[in-house]
């Protein structure tokens, strides 16, 4: 078999949706596309105005960016009710943390040098960890006493902000964005049902809360045992450790994860090892 042969792959990506199905159809697949969410501004940016204010009175010692649009997203709001120039000149006197390459991106464009950057693969453990590491080698970066902010994206992280509270940090959290259920929820209850009916022979899932919004939607609609069912005979594929997490809370098995959280690689190897999976989520049957 060569890629997906003609198998039918779940993307429930939104704002990628139509790169990833290319990259399924790229690889023999037959791309079945229901965005499982959509991002939102929090109704009030009270917490980011805050954290913007408290950060040009030197209220901070280290301010943590978990993701590019959040970032970018803070900049947006501080933006608001302060100079850009002020911001920026704030943010150069902390110490400034990003988990991964999008914020390392944004805060460049900024001019914003990293004390720290996480690698990957970018969970709250590497964040930790790498903190950790920093504080041992340099007093400066300790967080025993350090009065941190940790910009959040769409779901609070309560791991990581009681590790950083165990360590002796003053934690502030600064929620920017958040994730709803799709405008049009019409694809994903095709979906659940699809999967319910045996019709999906793997799924890719690229977020955590795809998962939460797939189960929400199947609850509604009572077919949760049977997507779970479904799921039990399908591929199902996870981009991270963050992603695989959320499953194996939910109570689901992640079959594969690529050997780096992006996309490409995790269609990639889905295609390459989609004949094997295939066989032994439904030993006897053959594709289609």
């Amino acid at each position: 078999m060569s890629g997906f042969a003609g198998l039918r792959v779940l993307a429930l990506e939104s704002r990628r949706a139509p790169e990833l199905a290319k990259l399924i159809s790229a690889y023999g697949g037959e791309p079945v596309v229901a965005p499982a969410m959509r991002e939102v501004p929090l109704e009030s940016n009270r917490e980011a105005l805050s954290f913007a204010a408290a950060l040009l009175a030197g209220e901070f010692d280290m301010v943590i960016f978990l993701t590019g649009v959040g970032a970018r997203a803070v900049l947006s709001v501080a933006e608001t009710a302060y100079k850009r120039d002020d911001y920026i000149a704030s943010l150069q006197r902390v110490k400034v943390v990003a988990r991964g390459p999008k914020p390392v991106a944004v805060l460049r464009e900024l001019g914003v040098t990293p004390a720290i950057t996480v690698p990957e693969p970018n969970t709250w453990r590497e964040l930790l960890l790498a903190l950790d590491e920093a504080g041992a080698s340099h007093g400066e970066l300790r967080l025993r006493g350090a009065r941190v902010a940790v910009q959040e994206y769409g779901v609070s992280n309560p791991e990581l902000l009681s590790g950083l509270r165990e360590r002796g940090a003053a934690v502030t959290p600064v929620p920017v964005y958040q994730w709803a259920l799709p405008s049009d929820c019409a694809p994903i209850r095709a979906a659940v049902k699809s999967i319910a009916d045996g019709e999906i022979d793997a799924v890719l899932f690229t977020t955590s809360v795809q998962v939460a919004h797939l189960l929400q939607i199947a609850a509604e609609m009572k077919l949760e045992e049977p997507l779970r069912l479904g799921l039990s005979r399908t591929i199902v594929a996870s981009i991270g450790p963050t992603t695989s997490e959320e499953l194996q809370r939910q109570g689901i098995r992640a079959d594969l994860e690529p050997s780096h959280p992006k996309m490409g690689f995790l269609v990639k190897e889905t295609a390459e090892q989609s004949a094997e999976l295939f066989r032994r989520k439904r030993p006897g049957s053959g594709p289609g």
